[in-house]
């Protein structure tokens, strides 16, 4: 089932024993289009800065009642790394943010989450998957230093969109698998450009985002992109691609 990025704002957040705040924003990979990480504003002093909650201990979302429950306890959130969401996460905080909740690192692996943990993906070749986790040491090491590519869904919504041959529309939302946590369309307005209304395309389309112009480049003509599936947030959520991997059960 496919959601709203947008609904996970304002979503409670409920720990094992107590409801700790709010989905304030997500950060989501631009290399691979997953949501890495809800921020959360905590309630009642618990934690001055936001905190990152990752899908990993996410149990369950009640889209009725806006409620993410949670695998943590509120001492765990409590004690948790602490983050500026000004700045870009580099990818030394999120292994110090894995090595606190014991959480595999999804970044030596090909597929979106760690293999065998989950929320994941699995690997459609088993051979493949093991070879990643064989790399040598200094590649990881190189990786493990460089900043990712996590960045705040909420900043980029707005964004305007390039396609190849001229502009039209900005980003209105993403739509994100709930089990996976795979980002599997952006919703593009289009109606200051065109007659059209919302129109879905692919992530596997965007060539980059680009953070000091605004926009993101799409590999798509305005004629593709005008002919794009229509997007009703008012009725049930289209099918993933069939290109998409298929999750594990």
């Amino acid at each position: 089932m496919l959601h709203s990025i947008k609904k996970l704002e304002h979503c409670r957040i409920l720990a094992t024993d107590a409801e700790v705040g709010s989905v304030s924003d997500t950060y989501f990979d631009d290399a691979r289009w997953v949501v890495r990480y809800l921020i959360v504003e905590t309630s009642n002093g618990l934690h001055d800065p936001p905190v990152l909650i990752s899908p990993y201990a996410v149990t369950s979302v009640d889209w009725v009642t806006g409620a993410i429950t949670t695998d943590l306890s509120r001492r765990q959130i409590e004690g948790s790394p602490s983050i500026d969401t000004d700045r870009p996460v580099s990818r030394q905080h999120e292994s110090e943010y894995h090595r606190y909740y014991g959480y595999p690192e999804y970044w030596p692996y090909t597929t979106n989450w760690a293999w065998g943990a989950m929320p994941v993906v699995r690997p459609t070749d088993e051979e493949q998957a093991w070879a990643s986790r064989q790399r040598p040491a200094i590649e990881v090491q190189e990786e493990r230093a460089a900043d990712v590519h996590l960045r705040s869904s909420r900043h980029v919504m707005g964004y305007h969109i390039e396609a190849s041959d001229a502009p039209i529309g900005h980003v209105e939302d993403f739509l994100f698998d709930e089990e996976t946590w795979a980002i599997r369309y952006a919703v593009v307005d289009t109606r200051n450009w065109l007659p059209g209304d919302h129109v879905l395309i692919s992530p596997e389309r965007i060539r980059s985002v680009n953070w000091a112009e605004r926009s993101v480049v799409v590999d798509m003509r305005r004629g593709e992109i005008r002919d794009s599936p229509t997007y009703d947030p008012d009725r049930p959520s289209p099918k993933a691609p069939s290109t998409s991997r298929h999750p594990s059960s």
